[in-house]
């Protein structure tokens, strides 16, 4: 039995877990099979999610490559224009272009568009990947169960078929936990400190009024000794 794309309040590719779909145990084929679909169908808006992230990203991380490609191109050459003379005047707008070429990459790096669009292409199909392994699997063990004998009770075919469902379901929540901690670490890593850390100075308080002033208790220099006068 297919499962909708979406529940109430849910649209596709959200993040947020879903609840595990009613059903009846007197049918325990029936139930797997709807309980794989869920499985399958939670893996696909995944990668769905992924995909539409995949896209605004790219978008966005061409403007910015191109805009800092083309801004290198310019200030390198309207300067070197204006030193031959081809065109004059116009070496403080190649100033600009380098400008605006550093702003681009600049952006690119601190929202981390470029790295982000290569995640999600990657992550996208570290689960399609995961999705067919879980699909042979699934096979795989149907055709055990029909062709058989079958190996143990049906009890026992049921929890290998839960066991199979379950690792594929963490292995994925995995893979979100880790890319998204990766995303974190890297707008941590583009973000400029908020203060600079120096080192204090040690600090030298005048004395009290009543306190005597004690030295600064530490090794004394050793001077070289000196040898009297000889007596003449």
């Amino acid at each position: 039995m297919d499962q909708p794309d979406t529940q109430a309040g849910s649209p596709l590719g959200d993040p947020a877990g879903r609840t595990l779909p009613p059903g009846d145990w007197a049918e325990p084929a029936e139930r797997l099979d709807e309980l794989y679909r869920w499985v399958e169908q939670g893996a696909l808006r995944t990668a769905d999610r992924y995909l539409a992230d995949r896209r605004w990203r790219r978008r966005a991380s061409g403007a910015l490559r191109g805009g800092t490609a083309a801004g290198a191109v310019a200030g390198a050459a309207l300067p070197l224009l204006d030193a031959t003379g081809a065109v004059s005047g116009c070496a403080p707008w190649g100033y600009l272009a380098l400008l605006l070429a550093v702003a681009c990459a600049g952006v690119d790096r601190a929202f981390g568009l470029t790295s982000g669009l290569l995640r999600d292409t990657v992550a996208a199909e570290e689960v399609v990947r995961r999705l067919r392994t879980l699909q042979f699997d699934w096979a795989a063990e149907c055709a055990r169960e029909m062709l058989g004998p079958a190996e143990g009770t049906a009890a026992e075919a049921v929890e290998r078929c839960l066991g199979i469902l379950r690792r594929f379901s963490e292995d994925v929540a995995d893979l979100v936990r880790t890319e998204t901690t990766e995303w974190l670490l890297d707008i941590r890593a583009a973000r400029p400190p908020l203060a600079l850390h120096t080192t204090p100075h040690p600090r030298h308080d005048p004395p009290s009024p009543g306190r005597p002033f004690t030295p600064h208790s530490g090794p004394r220099p050793n001077m070289p000794r000196q040898r009297p006068p000889e007596p003449r």
